[in-house]
């Protein structure tokens, strides 16, 4: 009888409840990091890298259909959203590890999917200047990504695939960009051009980053346009943007009076995403559960893009370990990476919490979905990081309603 109770104790450590959601072992946490990033982007880029993505990427839309709706536009956005996520991991390059194998593999792959991408003999050619408009969101989102993977991937693209990158982000300049976070992918893929060719034109970026200034509301948030919007548009782009465009123009600041004044804008810009990012924590619920709020919530856990950017480059809140983020965010992946998240062929469904076609947008489709792989950020700290090595703890959700002693929150004043 014991033997029972021990082993029916064993299981129930094992498999928890919802409360204990977030009982993790830190050197298991990674492994399954990586094995769920892989699952969700390998098959963009073994289809990709084929040459066969609009053959192979199935294109569904909020009605539930798959008759070629946002079909011009939705590999494109597969492509520059799941490298943006990937990116910090791939930049760690190749060791004898089995990450450093799977890292190798997918270096290769993501090589050969960008020259794909760009190629115009290619049937997976994706041109950046449209149709419409939505196709500088994501050349945007691949800017942000080759800016992030700069030191493995875009050494290793080729000088005609590089030429070609180079081309198609000045020919998305045609997309005049609206009154709304839109400006930034303008400012993103101009800060791309100032770091691999050394120009830009920094009208975009400047007004870009003087309207932000203009809408920033209090206590870490901001505007999507001169209107305050209760979404997650906030940590899909604005703060991430705001810090990686300045990031870039304060590398690049003895080379302008101009990138020397925007650029020291960094340190604010990323001190109002670390008070963001702390506020994104302690939405976790102690079930590992966040609300849907607002628009674009089919991009699931991509939702957290602020909190694994701050994570990502040490920035974290004071009041927050690495441990408790890594312990809150490998609880909300397991939470939320359901089986209906993928469709028979592995690809990503539409939808929240499972397969929910009618979460998404008029302008959502299958390649949308990829914004989740922004999570992943962190898995581009090396594994010896305390936010991987640092033993599971309670996030604040959970401390707070365990009834322990904890700091009040406050907020922020620049």
């Amino acid at each position: 009888m014991r033997r029972v109770i021990v082993s029916l104790l064993s299981l129930v450590f094992v498999f928890g409840s919802a409360a204990n959601v977030g009982a993790h072992n830190p050197q298991a946490d990674r492994k399954y990091w990586v094995k769920t990033m892989l699952k969700i982007v390998r098959p963009v880029y073994e289809a990709l890298a084929a040459e066969e993505l609009r053959a192979k990427m199935p294109v569904e839309v909020f009605d539930g259909t798959n008759e070629g709706k946002r079909a011009d536009v939705s590999h494109l956005e597969a492509l520059g959203r799941s490298l943006d996520g990937i990116a910090p991991w791939l930049n760690l390059g190749e060791d004898d590890s089995w990450e450093g194998k799977q890292r190798a593999e997918m270096i290769d792959l993501v090589v050969r999917s960008i020259a794909n991408a760009v190629n115009p003999a290619s049937p997976d050619y994706m041109p950046f200047d449209g149709p419409g408009g939505q196709p500088l969101v994501d050349a945007a989102f691949l800017a942000q990504g080759l800016l992030r993977s700069k030191d493995v991937i875009w050494k290793r693209l080729d000088e005609k695939t590089k030429s070609r990158i180079v081309e198609e982000f000045k020919r998305s300049r045609k997309i005049r960009p609206g009154e709304s976070n839109w400006l930034l992918f303008s400012a993103m893929i101009e800060a791309a051009l100032l770091e691999f060719t050394g120009e830009c034109k920094f009208d975009a970026v400047k007004y870009a980053l003087d309207r932000h200034i203009s809408w920033y509301k209090g206590d870490g948030w901001y505007g999507d346009g001169p209107q305050f919007h209760l979404d997650y548009y906030n940590s899909y782009v604005i703060q991430p943007m705001l810090v990686d465009v300045t990031a870039v123009l304060k590398a690049n600041s003895h080379k302008d009076e101009l990138y020397a004044k925007y650029g020291s804008m960094y340190e604010t810009f990323l001190r109002r995403m670390s008070r963001f990012a702390h506020q994104q924590e302690m939405l976790i619920s102690p079930e590992a559960t966040y609300p849907m709020l607002g628009r674009s919530c089919g991009y699931r856990y991509g939702a957290f893009h602020a909190l694994a950017h701050t994570a990502l480059l040490e920035s974290l809140s004071d009041k927050l370990s690495p441990a408790g983020v890594r312990s809150a965010l490998t609880a909300v992946i397991k939470r939320q990476t359901v089986k209906q998240m993928f469709d028979s062929e592995g690809w990503l469904t539409l939808g929240f919490y499972g397969h929910q076609p009618k979460v998404a947008e008029s302008y959502v489709s299958t390649g949308s979905a990829y914004l989740c792989a922004f999570v992943f950020l962190p898995l581009g700290l090396p594994a010896d990081n305390e936010f991987w090595t640092g033993k599971s703890e309670k996030w604040s959700s959970q401390k707070i309603w365990s009834a322990e002693q904890v700091v009040r929150d406050s907020a922020i004043n620049f």
